[in-house]
């Protein structure tokens, strides 16, 4: 050994303590949820979900997704999804209380993954194209901007049609406040050089989910009983006017508002949930 070479041991010990090579990927078989961030998956174990029989208010929704999931999980047809609609309204609630149930149903059969519809999305899916597993892709709150047509096309890409069209056992969840996904402006309406095409350009992304449903917001009559709901399920007594002026209190009734409330309740009662 040469009396340069402890030094060059040290060196390179210094720098792989500086730059630590990346943590491997998650067992793809082995947990029920997984985020990815973009250079890989991070498992999330247990799935945070609320039952499917506390999701109230959204009766046909919830039916149209838990049905799609259960798909999935069975290895039969299933559609890529689109839930969008007022905020508040429990769609990434749904998504997740629907993944829970197929997993209860059919174990070890399915995971949700969380992403972004970035660049990176392309290596999640060939990582997943080679699985003995259905995965659902969940793409929360999701919006382009007018600038952003990239992202959107990309997207577009995955759903149909393109070369790196995502594979047969992996299906998207998106949620979003418009139908439209993409921003759109009055001054479309006015633009004398085919208006017609640049907004039906952008609803063509919304066309490339084969399950596309609204969320509206809540009457008080769901609102509060959305709040029944979750009152029986952890044992706690409330006043309809009390619930009624929390809604008021926050200019709102949505299944969030109504989570709020209950919180409250609990929080009241000295009882965590």
């Amino acid at each position: 050994m040469t009396a340069a070479e402890p030094l060059l041991e040290r060196i390179a010990a210094a720098l792989e303590r500086l730059a630590p090579p990346p943590p491997a990927d998650a067992d793809w078989l082995a947990h029920p949820a997984y985020v990815w961030t973009g250079s890989g998956a991070r498992a999330v174990n247990p799935l945070e979900a609320p039952p499917l029989a506390l999701i109230r208010g959204v009766d046909a929704q919830k039916a149209a997704v838990a049905e799609n999931v259960a798909r999935l999980a069975r290895g039969a047809a299933a559609h890529d999804m689109l839930l969008w609609g007022a905020r508040g309204m429990g769609k990434s609630a749904l998504v997740r209380a629907a993944v829970r149930a197929a997993q209860e149903a059919h174990p070890g059969s399915i995971a949700l993954v969380q992403a972004a519809p970035d660049e990176s999305l392309a290596a999640l899916l060939a990582a997943l194209r080679q699985r003995d597993r259905r995965y659902l892709i969940l793409l929360d709150d999701l919006g382009f901007d007018a600038g952003d047509a990239g992202a959107a096309r990309r997207l577009r890409s995955w759903l149909e049609g393109g070369v790196e069209a995502r594979p047969a056992n992996v299906r998207l969840a998106v949620t979003s406040n418009r139908r439209a996904i993409v921003e759109r402006h009055m001054a479309e309406q006015d633009d004398p050089i085919n208006p017609r095409d640049v907004v039906d350009d952008r609803l063509a992304l919304a066309d490339r989910f084969g399950l596309s449903l609204g969320f509206h917001a809540c009457s008080q009559d769901d609102y509060l009983t959305i709040i029944a709901g979750y009152a029986a399920h952890h044992g706690l007594a409330f006043e309809a006017d009390d619930a009624l002026a929390w809604s008021k209190q926050r200019g709102s009734r949505s299944g969030r508002v109504a989570w709020q409330f209950v919180n409250e309740l609990a929080g009241r009662a000295g009882k965590t949930l």
